[in-house]
């Protein structure tokens, strides 16, 4: 049971919430931002004493059925909620390193996507595996050291924040939050994995912005249906996104595709007639 982050996640969960939001009237200006304490507590069934622990990290573990009603009363998503578990340890935590290995399978499959820009991409943002299309229109991670292929450190170190977007993308500051999000479950899941803490201490000492979006405790973000690639060779390349979890590895298969007959997907063409040499000008 992380005490501390969970106390932070209840807190910052209570101070979004408005009285309207679940039925209960605003009445006078409040002091502090959200519900307060013991109308979390009265919605949730349980004592303001030990919302009050809990929220300060001096509680025990609450049991499910605590979790739960919490839960409720804070009007948590699915994917809070099981964060929720997770840190308050009744759900399993991977104690173990996070896997980069990639199934031969996948490694098959990336191969047999010739129209689509794919790769694998681990639990902390590190592209483990890609296709020729997908060093085209990115860049040739082969030319990369394992350490310069994470997207998540890509995103918030160097020039890529200040001065040029990551790859063109249209979407780097929904992209930076996901970001975010995902690493606090990855941290949640891995908390003895170096290089899952080291990698957030690191983006943290990084610069402000990683460190203000961390604050906000966020562990769900907008799925990306599109995106808009400014490739410095094709012009504009605009692409459906498609993510698929490997649960078992607990890694990503991200796939830009684009229709037949689009613009997108004539630039797709044209980035799979250069080949992994186009990609090499993003950098």
């Amino acid at each position: 049971m992380d005490k501390q982050e969970l106390g932070a996640f209840l807190r910052s969960r209570r101070e979004r919430l408005r009285p309207q939001d679940v039925g209960l009237p605003s009445g006078p200006r409040r002091r502090t931002p959200g519900l307060r304490r013991e109308e979390v507590a009265v919605l949730a069934h349980i004592s303001t004493e030990y919302y009050v622990r809990l929220e300060q990290g001096r509680a025990p573990r609450p049991s499910g059925e605590v979790l739960a009603g919490i839960a409720g009363a804070l009007r948590l998503t699915d994917e809070e909620a099981d964060h929720l578990h997770v840190l308050a340890g009744t759900a399993p935590i991977r104690t173990r390193l996070h896997r980069r290995d990639v199934r031969p399978s996948i490694l098959t499959l990336l191969e047999r996507l010739p129209q689509t820009a794919a790769f694998v991409m681990s639990a902390v943002f590190e592209v483990l595996a890609w296709n020729d299309l997908a060093a085209a229109l990115m860049e040739d991670f082969d030319a990369l050291a394992p350490k310069d292929r994470n997207l998540a450190r890509r995103a918030f170190t160097g020039a890529e924040i200040t001065e040029r977007p990551l790859y063109g993308i249209s979407d780097a500051a929904e992209f930076r939050h996901r970001v975010v999000a995902e690493l606090r479950v990855a941290l949640a899941r891995y908390p003895t994995d170096p290089a899952v803490t080291g990698l957030v201490d690191e983006l943290r000492d990084a610069g402000p912005e990683f460190a203000r979006l961390w604050e906000r405790h966020d562990v769900q973000s907008t799925p990306t249906l599109t995106k808009s690639f400014r490739h410095p060779v094709v012009g504009e390349v605009t692409v459906d996104c498609d993510t698929l979890t490997l649960t078992d590895r607990d890694q990503h298969l991200v796939l830009y595709s684009a229709p037949p007959g689009s613009p997108g997907a004539e630039a797709l063409a044209l980035l799979n007639v250069l080949g992994a040499q186009a990609g090499d000008y993003q950098r």
